[in-house]
This record gives C-alpha cells, structure tokens and sequence, in this order.
C-alpha cells in the first residue's frame, strides 16, 4: 500500500482508538478498513460485561461497510493502546481473521502499527489453510 493511503488508515484508527469501550480490560484497539472503491470505515472495540457480546475494532469496520452496501476491501490497518496510553502492534483475533476471510481473499493487506513504525501482512499470512465461502458454496 502506498505510504500516503496507510499514513491516512492510520489517522483514521487513531482517531477510532480514542472512541473504543473498554472498561474491563483497558485494551483499546482501532481499525481503519480500506474498501475496493477507495471509501474507509473506521472501528473500534466496545466491550460487555458478559464479555463474549464483546465486539473487535475489526468486525466493526466490516460491519459498518457491509451495512452500507461493501462488500469487496483491500486492507486493514490496527492499532491498539493499553489502559496507561501505551501502543503495541495488535494482531487481529481468530475470529476478526475468519470474519475478514468471508469479504477478503488471502492476499487482503492486514497493516498493524504502534504509531510509528508498521508491519504488513497478508490475510493468507495471519490465517493460513482457512476456511471460506468457496468451500461452502457450490458452483
């Protein structure tokens, strides 16, 4: 991804970061989604005392475009910062991985930050031998 686009996901999941709802784990994360057409969708997480409603910063995004009609995307960018302002490169959980594996094929850009440096993945990468649509669906 060019340095202009992912300098822009991560103002953008900095900015989402800021908004996340943890009062249990203090553990905030931000994502900004990149969608085919050039449009982006931030997330952040938002937990629940009951914990498994909890919802990632990443499935998040995803919902917000697949809610407005997206469907295809070419990258995610992550970030994360800890109860005390600290930041971390964040991988995305198994379930965002699946989630992501449903709209995105291997080659989907993951992007994790810690604000000043960035480490780039592909989806193939972070899931490897996953399970898709195409091996539910006939043709």
């Amino acid at each position: 991804m060019e340095e202009s686009r992912r300098n822009e996901l991560l103002e953008v999941a900095q900015k989402a970061v800021k908004k996340a709802y943890a009062p249990y784990s203090f553990f905030k994360v931000g994502a900004a989604l990149l969608t085919e057409d050039g449009s982006v969708y931030s997330g952040c997480n938002i937990e629940n005392a009951a914990y498994s409603p909890t919802i990632c910063a990443e499935r998040t995004a995803l919902a917000k475009a697949v809610s407005e009609g997206h469907l295809a995307f070419t990258g995610i960018l992550i970030v994360s910062e800890d109860g005390k302002g600290n930041t971390a490169f964040t991988s995305p959980c198994g379930v965002c991985r699946q989630t992501l594996r449903e709209f995105c094929s291997d080659d989907f850009e993951v992007i994790l930050s810690d604000g000043r440096e960035f480490r780039s993945y592909t989806l193939g990468e972070l899931l490897p031998l996953s399970f898709s649509k195409e091996d539910v669906l006939n043709d």
